[in-house]
């Protein structure tokens, strides 16, 4: 099977179109077995720096 990479993905960040917070999303992709995942949140970038350092953090 080829790898599977979200590329739409929204956090608590995107005002009613997300709900799931930076550090589950990034969890439950890595616990899927994926390798990269991209946030897409809507009009903001308030996630970003959040997303970064968990992600950094994750990866050791």
């Amino acid at each position: 099977m080829h790898p599977f990479i979200h590329l739409h993905v929204h956090s608590q960040y995107s005002l009613l179109d997300g709900q799931a917070s930076i550090q589950r999303l990034v969890d439950k992709a890595m616990n899927d077995g994926m390798r990269a995942i991209a946030l897409t949140d809507h009009g903001a970038m308030y996630g970003i720096k959040e997303f970064l350092n968990y992600c950094n953090k994750k990866n050791g």
